[in-house]
């Protein structure tokens, strides 16, 4: 099986070696091809004003001026055009990707990218807290994620779906369980807007959040890693609300338009 390994966080991220290592749990045909710098929070962005640029580290791996979904398709169409990955492996992130986080991510990126080029493909991120957020430890990651991934593929995923997995921040053998999950929601009162001054009182701006939390809803990926399970999240590349559109239809049906 030849398998494909991007990320977001960049070509020299310790999380990238660690995706690798479970890539090559799986098989002996591991291609990495990632961002030259990190691309955190670009979501699924393309390059299109820009040239992009491709520099080979060694035989198997490539680093691309781009994003993570440059990165992919870069990968698929020029460098595997002669024989496509099979599967695409996105992270391992340095952090979660929860709830909202999958719209900003560039590790879901990547994964909605090989799936929209019809390859089963997973982000798979390492969940980090205060006391290992200077140094996150990938090790449960590593531990849980080649097990996990061939279970998955074993029961098949379906046509359109990637699946998006947060591993808990404790150790291997601390993990409760998994959950297949729901993508959660935060309070979007949490973000605000942190004002500064420079060292010339120009003013500059952070995005920032407040640490209060509310009680997560049961059966949700924040639910899942708060009580140290292994989030499963397949999330589907058509966003098109069923109830809604048929709403629509209804209405549009019944108002028809007139001169």
């Amino acid at each position: 099986m030849r398998i494909l390994v991007t990320n977001d966080d960049g070509i020299n991220a310790p999380g990238l070696e660690s995706c690798v290592r479970i890539a090559q749990s799986l098989s002996d045909d591991v291609w990495i091809v990632a961002p030259e710098f990190d691309q955190s929070g670009v979501a699924h962005s393309l390059s299109l004003n820009d040239p992009l640029r491709m520099r080979r580290v060694d035989e198997r791996r490539f680093a691309v001026k781009g994003t993570p979904t440059d990165c992919v398709i870069m990968a698929v169409r020029h460098v595997l055009k002669e024989k496509r990955p099979e599967l695409v492996l996105s992270g391992v992130n340095r952090g979660q990707n929860l709830a909202e986080d999958v719209t900003y991510s560039g590790t879901v990126a990547g994964a909605i990218e090989g799936t929209i080029l019809g390859i089963p493909s997973f982000a798979l991120s390492q969940v980090f807290g205060p006391t290992t957020r200077e140094r996150p430890t990938y090790e449960t990651a590593e531990t849980h994620a080649p097990d996990l991934i061939r279970t998955l593929l074993k029961e098949g995923i379906p046509p359109g779906i990637l699946v998006n997995i947060n591993f808990p921040d404790c150790r291997p053998q601390e993990v409760t369980g998994v959950g297949a999950s729901v993508q959660g929601r935060r309070d979007p009162g949490l973000m605000h807007i942190d004002e500064r001054k420079d060292g010339r009182g120009n003013p500059y701006y952070w995005l920032a959040f407040n640490r209060q939390k509310r009680p997560p809803a049961n059966g949700s990926d924040i639910w899942a890693i708060e009580n140290k399970r292994i989030s499963v999240t397949p999330l589907r590349l058509d966003m098109t609300d069923e109830p809604f559109l048929t709403r629509l239809g209804a209405l549009f049906d019944e108002s028809p338009l007139t001169d």
